[in-house]
């Protein structure tokens, strides 16, 4: 989920937390037990510094081993033991029990992403993306605020907020449910598929669409249970050539593939004599383009001269990416 949706979980867990006795009955562990749920709701998501570094760091590591198991542990025994410090006379261990519930949630709806999580690290580095809710979903966003304000106005916050995760609860089963009907309308669709991906939007029955068969590579969009394929590409395996084999091994182009399922590519011969061997994310088209890409460019020698992978939404802005990227 989106920062913003994780900030109001850890409140709302805060305010869920006044079902427990000891954080009803002492403010100053009520007053650490809030704190410990909005940090935790957030920390798994500290990775986002990675960003600084360059995308093909960030693409690889986040949701990684900040989500992992280790870290569903680790993260609330720092965080109570900082907040135990600053706000000494908390008890400890209601303290410890509420932020590790914030930060087990954060990971946990993390998975329901089509982006997803390595949740199971260290017994496999697998991504574990169920694909049923937008990383922004306006309707549990929504929910969480309109709980926040009746608890504002007076409003037990244990009932609200029990109330609202039975509806949310109700609402992620209804997902599942569609998105089964939908995986079945593009199956009516296609007929051959080997592999679908079927990724929310954040229109309620609005989702992306991407399929691969034995000779095809599928991309539409499915409103309910009807499906638009608004492009179709043959498949054809990556060239064996010194140029795409030095391309592949580049960072930018081997996180890209770290994370992508399912790409196609291009090779082009440019005019200043470099090769250009492109790599196109199927999953995230908009506007009749594909924004997310990883671009090598290599001299006759096959040496990379520059290299970018991220999103890119115009021709130009990539260009200037690569520019920068050669400068340095």
């Amino acid at each position: 989920m989106d920062s913003g949706t994780h900030f109001v979980m850890g409140i709302a867990l805060g305010g869920l937390a006044l079902v427990d006795p000891v954080v009803a009955n002492h403010t100053m562990t009520f007053t650490a037990v809030m704190a410990g749920t909005i940090i935790g709701s957030q920390a798994p998501d500290v990775d986002t510094v990675l960003k600084l570094r360059n995308n093909a760091i960030y693409i690889r590591h986040h949701r990684g081993i900040t989500h992992s198991l280790p870290a569903v542990a680790l993260w609330p025994i720092l965080i109570t033991l900082v907040l135990a410090i600053i706000i000494q006379d908390a008890n400890v261990f209601h303290l410890w029990l509420w932020t590790f519930l914030a930060v087990a949630l954060h990971v946990f709806v993390d998975i329901f992403n089509a982006y997803g999580t390595q949740a199971i690290r260290p017994f496999s580095r697998k991504w574990v993306a169920l694909g049923v809710i937008n990383t922004f979903d306006p309707i549990i966003f929504s929910l969480h605020c309109l709980g926040i304000l009746l608890w504002a106005f007076g409003a037990n916050p244990i009932w609200t907020f029990s109330i609202m995760y039975l509806i949310i609860v109700g609402y992620y089963i209804l997902r599942f449910a569609i998105q089964r009907a939908v995986k079945k309308a593009v199956h009516n669709t296609i007929q051959d598929e080997d592999y679908v991906i079927v990724a929310p939007t954040m229109r309620f029955f609005h989702w992306r669409i991407a399929a691969k068969s034995k000779t095809h590579y599928y991309v539409g969009r499915a409103y309910g249970r009807t499906v638009n394929i608004y492009d179709k590409f043959e498949i054809k395996p990556l060239p064996k050539t010194p140029a795409v084999e030095a391309a592949m091994k580049d960072p930018n182009l081997d996180a890209f593939i770290s994370f992508s399922p399912l790409y196609r590519w291009e090779i082009s011969e440019l005019e200043n004599g470099l090769t250009e061997v492109r790599l196109i994310d199927l999953r995230y088209r908009s506007d009749n383009r594909y924004p997310f890409v990883a671009v090598a460019h290599l001299d006759d020698d096959n040496e990379i001269i520059t290299s970018y992978t991220g999103w890119i939404f115009t021709e130009d802005k990539l260009q200037k990416k690569l520019q920068i990227g050669a400068s340095n």
